[in-house]
């Protein structure tokens, strides 16, 4: 790949403590009570998908799914684009500059080179890729580019975007350029696109939307989940190893992680209910959009004025039980999380094959519509694979993967509400991370292999009747939750109208 000539200063590889003096001389961040740095994204607090672009050419063309996510843009545009990017940057009195690796398995490592407008960007891209060492760095070869520049916005009828921000990919040139938008999370989830493309297309790995740990005797489980549903916080348990918080993939050999750091959220964060995140925000890590409390450098976990969507990101080893490097074997249990806010669905039930397929290419959850008063009514959420913004091939092509490994390897598939119960949003109350986490360990732990089950009558859904460790044993069968069960009976039908409705967008992957 032959990089682009800059003329300005190039800060290369320069340590975190470092970019956070700069970040702070710059007055675009400052130093929290802990030592970790505080930054503010701009005006977008979050990934804006639709402005997600693929250069459609001869390798794409027939092979992406094109749709609302993966929207094509010409070449000519892609390479306009790109020259002025660089026309930009070296315009500015300094940019920074990073090596650094993708996939935690040698056999499928990504190598990127990576420019950033700013110190606290490129902080943000060594915390979450993996940082080579002082030999790789020797004799490294990036084989992907990232020019990422925040302040610089495209114009929409000569550049073809829609907006004055975008994300633009090309399989081709090997190059992510990243522009109006200051939120990092469109780093981390452009390099996430690349593997979920070049992994099951060209390697046959299944690439994952999922957090996943490893127990003492070396078993592994893995978290499926959108935003919101408890992937992060389940799968960082001080009794197992964490392997990853987010993107993995699953070759013949096992599960690896694509990155090398962890991205949560820390909207209410708590060291009683998440300690593990909540003592890695120090120094080396990097606060998104939290506010501080008035005159101090103290975070208030619970002020959302700039966004829900406060995160902090830091490296994979600041989580005290990290399994580095971050590889494990085959798994043996797969959860998918659903924060159902309609409070039908059970707290764990156990499924079939073609249930874990349907699931999988469902991939829901329901969050509360909003905080206006009187708004009560959940709001669906389906996202294929768990992960559809981030999917450049077509989901049926990651279902069909995922179905001949759960066959091959036997894996115990299982589906978990964490969200509502006797009730719904408004009415009921949500599940305790407590009685989620005590129900995922029973599972782990076998517990949940010698109790007896029974069908759900409305999702068919095999129900565990007794689980070790939850406050009561009615909390399993959600319907006895519900003081009115025709409501219950009403609701939860509804919710299986549309799990058909949706999957009719699907063809169902046969499992061979």
């Amino acid at each position: 790949m032959n990089n682009p000539i800059f003329t300005t200063i190039v800060h290369e590889q320069l340590p975190i403590e470092k970019l956070a003096s700069q970040t702070i001389a710059r007055q675009e961040g400052t130093l929290t009570d802990t030592g970790a740095l505080l930054i503010k994204t701009g005006n977008f607090t979050g990934r804006s998908p639709e402005d997600k672009f693929v250069v459609k050419d001869n390798i794409s063309v027939k092979s992406v799914d094109w749709n609302k996510f993966n929207n094509p843009i010409d070449e000519s545009s892609f390479l306009q684009l790109k020259d002025k990017l660089i026309l930009y940057l070296n315009k500015k009195k300094e940019i920074w500059a990073r090596n650094l690796f993708a996939c935690a398995d040698d056999r499928y490592r990504l190598s990127i080179h990576i420019i950033n407008e700013t110190p606290w960007s490129n902080h943000f891209a060594s915390n979450m890729l993996i940082e080579p060492d002082a030999d790789e760095l020797k004799n490294f070869d990036a084989e992907w580019l990232i020019i990422q520049a925040p302040s610089f916005e495209a114009n929409p009828i000569i550049d073809g975007t829609r907006q004055k921000n975008f994300t633009i990919l090309s399989f081709k040139h090997k190059t992510i350029l990243i522009g109006g938008s200051g939120y990092t999370g469109e780093i981390k989830k452009a390099v996430f696109t690349v593997l979920n493309f070049i992994l099951p297309y060209e390697h046959n790995v299944l690439s994952m939307h999922c957090s996943a740990n490893e127990g003492a005797n070396g078993d592994t489980a893995l978290f499926f989940g959108l935003s919101g549903t408890g992937k992060t916080t389940l799968s960082a348990d001080s009794d197992r190893k964490l392997i990853g918080d987010d993107e993995h993939g699953w070759s013949n050999e096992g599960v690896f992680n694509f990155e090398g750091g962890c991205y949560a959220k820390i909207i209410n964060l708590s060291a009683k209910c998440e300690p593990e995140i909540f003592h890695a925000i120090k120094p080396g890590a990097l606060v998104e959009n939290a506010v501080l409390f008035e005159n101090s450098s103290y975070i208030d976990f619970s002020d959302k004025s700039i966004t829900e969507n406060t995160r902090t990101s830091y490296p994979l080893e600041y989580i005290p039980n990290a399994k580095k490097p971050s590889l494990s074997g085959h798994p043996q249990n797969i959860f998918f999380l659903a924060c159902d806010a309609y409070g039908v669905l059970p707290p764990i039930s156990f499924l079939t094959e073609e249930q874990a397929m349907f699931y999988f290419i469902n991939g829901y959850t329901a969050k509360i519509a909003g905080t206006e008063v009187g708004i009560t009514e959940p709001k669906v959420t389906f996202s294929a694979c768990f992960g559809a913004p981030f999917l450049p091939l077509h989901p049926e092509f990651y279902a069909s993967l995922l179905g001949k490994k759960l066959k091959e390897h036997k894996v115990k598939v299982w589906l978990v509400n964490t969200g509502w119960t006797a009730g719904p949003y408004g009415q009921g109350y949500r599940i305790s991370i407590n009685n989620t986490r005590a129900m995922v360990n029973a599972a782990l732990s076998g517990d949940l292999n010698i109790v007896n089950y029974q069908e759900h009558s409305i999702f068919h859904l095999s129900v565990p009747q007794n689980c070790p460790g939850i406050s009561s044993q009615t909390l399993l069968n959600p319907r006895e939750m519900w003081q009115d069960k025709t409501a219950y009976d009403e609701a939860a039908k509804k919710l299986v109208e549309l799990f058909d409705k949706n999957h009719q967008l699907y063809n169902h992957p046969q499992l061979s």
